[in-house]
């Protein structure tokens, strides 16, 4: 385990202004809005942005503010793979170590804005030592060579590295890919873990003489997951099949990558319209950037690859909390999800927010966090 920093050379910063330059723009879309995408006005002010008046120094002197790590882990696999890690603890002695895993199009960015609120709460017995690993194949994690790295595999690797921590009894929590990892942990080694947090859980349908009559909001719940499967899973279907073709595009154009991570903050927050009604400009572009200054269009798309139709729903035991916004990507009824997280000792719905949500309502996030894990502490 060695201590990391953030250090782009200015060689790459002036090559992303140049590449910028030279974007070679669509023509406008043939319907208003961003009905087939983000529309061209708006890419095109985001990207002369990035290129002229965005810091990306600030982004990095912030990371570097942040006891940052890089260490080796093979999560039970032939291949061994380094990853990148932040390891903010707390200065009250009996904090809860805790886990936080992001997904995609996410990064440790997600979690900078809500760090100190975990680890230096009013209330020390609410304090938590938290550790913020990258994905394999995103970030300043490394990008895995051979297949074999889903979830299962990273959930391996997440307890290895907590154990090399020192930290024997911990908390974990996670959204998309992160609800995904942070389950199968709970499958894996759940006499490790005091519980689990979850924003995004998933779980199989009951047995059709088994379902309830689905509640109001439940059935809008449902619709908007139709809606979604109709007209918003293309991103998936490319990454899950065809990865490495849309690497060529993401590695070489910061304009493609942009748009195509940025889309998904448009689509999926609770922006009201637009993206930056919720989330900074700045800080979208400091999420990008860690995809492309380590370019990692392709390795990030390939854990869809890697897992994406394949996810074991075992049964998990583990207390478990579950967050639900009403912009989420998945919303399953509460019976469903009481099957499959069979110690739900935590459920609340939220009146506002979306996928991201560290991002777009990190009070309501970290008071979750605190009330949830606030009786399992001497567990």
């Amino acid at each position: 385990m060695r201590e990391f920093r953030v250090e782009i050379p200015d060689e790459q910063l002036a090559d992303l202004r140049e590449r910028l330059a030279r974007t070679r723009w669509p023509e406008q879309a043939t319907v208003e809005g961003w009905t087939q995408g983000v529309p061209l006005d708006y890419a095109k002010e985001l990207c002369a942005y990035w290129a002229s008046e965005y810091d990306w120094r600030r982004c990095e002197a912030e990371l570097n503010s942040r006891p940052q790590f890089r260490t080796v882990l093979d999560g039970g696999g032939d291949d061994s793979l380094g990853v990148h890690f932040i390891h903010a603890r707390s200065r009250h002695p009996g904090a809860l170590p805790l886990l936080l895993t992001h997904g995609w199009p996410g990064s440790v960015v997600e979690f900078l804005g809500v760090l100190d609120a975990l680890t230096d709460p009013p209330d020390p017995a609410d304090a938590f030592h938290v550790v913020v690993p990258s994905l394999p194949g995103y970030g300043f994690s490394d990008k895995p060579r051979v297949d074999g790295w889903g979830v299962e595999r990273i959930a391996t690797a997440w307890a290895q590295l907590m154990d090399r921590l020192d930290y024997d009894r911990y908390g974990a929590q996670g959204g998309d890919w992160g609800s995904m990892v942070t389950s199968a942990l709970a499958i894996g080694v759940p006499e490790n873990l005091v519980g689990i947090h979850l924003t995004m859980p998933v779980a199989s349908p009951p047995p059709e003489g088994e379902q309830q009559p689905l509640s109001e909001s439940e059935k809008a719940a449902a619709a908007a997951s139709k809606v979604f499967q109709r007209q918003g899973t293309g991103y998936s279907a490319e990454q899950s099949t065809r990865p490495q073709t849309l690497g060529y595009g993401l590695l070489d154009s910061p304009a493609a990558q942009c748009t195509w991570i940025v889309e998904k903050f448009w689509d999926w927050t609770d922006c009201a319209g637009h993206p930056e009604n919720v989330i900074s400009r700045d800080r979208l572009l400091d999420n990008v950037m860690l995809y492309w200054l380590p370019g990692t269009g392709a390795s990030s798309a390939r854990l869809y690859w890697e897992s994406f139709g394949r996810r074991r729903l075992d049964q998990i035991d583990v207390p478990t909390g579950i967050t639900m916004f009403p912009q989420e990507l998945v919303r399953l009824p509460r019976h469903w999800l009481e099957r499959r997280f069979t110690d739900l000792r935590h459920w609340s719905e939220q009146p506002t927010g979306g996928h991201f949500a560290s991002l777009e309502q990190p009070e309501v996030f970290v008071d979750e966090l605190r009330t949830f894990f606030r009786p399992l502490r001497g567990s």
